[in-house]
């Protein structure tokens, strides 16, 4: 059975990302959420202090970040520690988002990353011999939920041709208030501006286009639990800090085309192949 309308589907094309409200069951958004919690509190938070931010992407690549293709890891909010190095609110409250390697690693998000649901919605969109290649579980915490500055995922997870999209589950209601996803319509058509580049243990961005994004023309992707938002890997998209009292729980899954060259200077390196649904 088909999940998607002609309509959708030329909506996505023209987009580059689309909203399909209702594609989550919201119990099953709530016993993921459950499971996250659990394996919150199963971290210790002494292990390591890698956090994850996007304002400065290459200082904070360290080898927990590198090595967390086929890892589940934790990262921390960036305004989770003090000047002393001390967690400022509970461990619960200080996690930027777990990855990268769930869907692979982890049974319960693998049966959520395989639903079959899911694999017709990627084969209606297009993408050839679709592989999961990333996974995370991002909190956008109450009051410290970083920005995430706008961007393309394209830059991050290349592929030779471009064939990739992402699946942004939201897991609770997300809106202007707890930082939702903003989007430029139309603006996967410009190509890619960007690359971050990986040689050994080091990344650089490699640019392409200097031009600034026209952030004037982003629209606010506002969503109630249960929603799926597809993007194409070049459209252009952010969220901002979340100051509110109000948590924006989301799953992501990126799925790339197997059709597709996936080079070894991507910085996200899987030890072993990534697989489909």
């Amino acid at each position: 059975m088909d999940v998607l309308s002609p309509d959708a589907r030329e909506r996505y094309h023209r987009d580059g990302f689309l909203v399909l409200e209702g594609f989550v069951d919201p119990a099953r958004c709530d016993a993921l959420r459950a499971h996250a919690d659990r394996l919150v509190a199963a971290f210790d938070p002494d292990a390591h202090r890698s956090v994850f931010t996007t304002n400065e992407q290459t200082r904070h690549s360290d080898d927990h970040f590198l090595d967390s293709a086929g890892e589940i890891r934790f990262f921390f909010e960036e305004d989770a520690f003090d000047e002393t190095g001390a967690l400022r609110q509970p461990k619960e409250r200080s996690i930027n988002k777990i990855g990268h390697a769930l869907h692979d690693l982890d049974p319960e998000i693998d049966a959520f990353s395989r639903d079959p649901k899911i694999e017709t919605l990627v084969a209606e969109l297009g993408l050839a011999a679709p592989l999961l290649m990333q996974s995370m579980y991002i909190f956008k915490q109450p009051f410290i939920g970083g920005e995430v500055r706008c961007h393309q995922d394209s830059t991050f997870l290349h592929t030779e041709p471009e064939a990739m999209l992402g699946l942004w589950f939201a897991l609770e209601d997300a809106h202007r208030g707890n930082g939702c996803l903003w989007a430029i319509p139309g603006g996967h058509r410009a190509g890619l501006k960007s690359r971050f580049v990986r040689e050994g243990r080091s990344t650089r961005f490699e640019v392409y286009d200097e031009t600034p994004w026209d952030e004037s023309r982003l629209v606010p992707l506002e969503v109630e639990k249960g929603a799926v938002i597809v993007l194409d890997g070049l459209v252009p998209h952010m969220s901002h800090a979340n100051r509110s009292p109000a948590s924006r729980h989301a799953y992501t899954l990126h799925v790339v085309s197997g059709e597709s060259a996936y080079p070894s200077t991507n910085w996200l390196q899987r030890p072993t192949p990534a697989r489909g649904f």
